[in-house]
């Protein structure tokens, strides 16, 4: 099913005729790594804020639905989009051709790196990591990318988290000597922490969108609307307000792309 609570209502006039119509009043399960700033994250009432939030939610009004946010690790949105689970996932989840084999995505809104951020007075750069503990997400690119160039830098060890928080909770406390992890979440959140530093850029190409089951009819549905939210200047509102400035005209915040 790809929807879930759907509830289908037929015009007794359109059946009369011999026409059937269709009228969808469903809530969409959204999958979500609560806790991943500034992308999903819970304010100090307890409310599911962000980015993606605010995104997903005006996508999903525009089709005509509600959303409910699932609390998801990371890991696990993937497994719970191909099984039905959920109906979409966000969590800034980065397009890549292996991930394009199992599951869909929409076109990207969100240009992203990876970066290196450590506690002040620690490594600069990613070189200075040879013989420390890295820590990451469990399967985000940050994990492909410490687990690929290992032989390269020659951490230690790479540790693995299940969100931000606690690797920032180990980071502060000295567990491990550095963090890799998408960009713009480090730079938000280490704005107002001078104890924390992001101290290099680890340059990837990455591309954030809303993940969908493998050629679900709801992922040209969603794309239509990411068009239209761009051509109107919501995804420029959207960075401005999360990131403080104005997206460049050459990233997919603001230009339209294809569906990958």
């Amino acid at each position: 099913m790809l929807f879930k609570k759907l509830k289908t209502v037929f015009a007794t006039a359109a059946l009369a005729s011999g026409i059937t119509t269709t009228v969808y009043a469903d809530t969409l399960q959204v999958g979500a790594n609560i806790g991943n700033v500034p992308w999903e994250f819970q304010d100090e009432t307890g409310a599911n804020v962000g980015f993606e939030v605010d995104l997903v939610t005006k996508v999903a009004s525009r089709l005509g639905h509600d959303v409910e946010i699932v609390n998801i690790p990371f890991n696990g949105l993937f497994s719970a989009v191909q099984s039905g689970r959920i109906d979409v996932a966000i969590s800034s989840i980065t397009i890549t051709k292996e991930r394009l084999e199992s599951v869909s995505f929409a076109q990207p809104y969100y240009d992203s790196d990876q970066s290196l951020t450590v506690k002040a007075g620690g490594p600069e750069s990613v070189a200075e990591m040879s013989g420390k503990v890295a820590g990451v997400d469990t399967g985000s690119t940050g994990d492909v990318w410490a687990t690929k160039h290992n032989a390269e830098v020659g951490f230690s060890e790479i540790r693995r988290y299940e969100g931000l928080s606690s690797a920032m909770l180990d980071l502060t406390a000295g567990r491990i000597d550095g963090y890799i992890s998408d960009i713009p979440a480090l730079l938000y959140y280490v704005k107002d922490k001078p104890s924390l530093k992001v101290v290099a850029r680890i340059e990837t190409g990455e591309r954030y969108s809303m993940m969908f089951k493998k050629d679900a009819a709801l992922v040209a549905q969603a794309n239509d609307v990411l068009t239209e939210l761009k051509a109107e200047g919501f995804l420029a509102s959207l960075h401005e307000k999360w990131f403080g400035v104005t997206p460049e005209d050459t990233t997919s915040t603001v230009t339209v792309m294809d569906i990958p």
